[in-house]
């Protein structure tokens, strides 16, 4: 199973990659993005609450979450722990 999931979160990494390149963001715009996925989590849970039977969205937004934590990961080894410097400043 875990296997499987794994899988799973290595297709979407691969999606991800094929739609936006290769991402390097500061720790602020990242923290942003793995909140907005793990919000999407929540999201479905609420929508499950007032549903009969499974969500299978819950399960593809878990999925999600880990992609962007896998990306995350990704993109602090690649650029040798660094902080990225922001994109955008107040």
């Amino acid at each position: 199973m875990l296997q499987e999931i794994l899988k799973e979160v290595n297709d979407e990494r691969k999606r991800q990659d094929a739609k936006w390149g290769e991402q390097n963001h500061g720790l602020c715009k990242w923290y942003a993005i793995l909140g907005e996925e793990f919000g999407e989590v929540g999201k479905a849970i609420c929508e499950r609450m007032y549903a009969i039977g499974p969500n299978p969205e819950y399960r593809a937004e878990l999925i999600h979450v880990a992609a962007v934590a896998v990306a995350m990961i990704e993109s602090y080894d690649r650029n040798e722990g660094a902080d990225i410097v922001e994109e955008e400043k107040a």
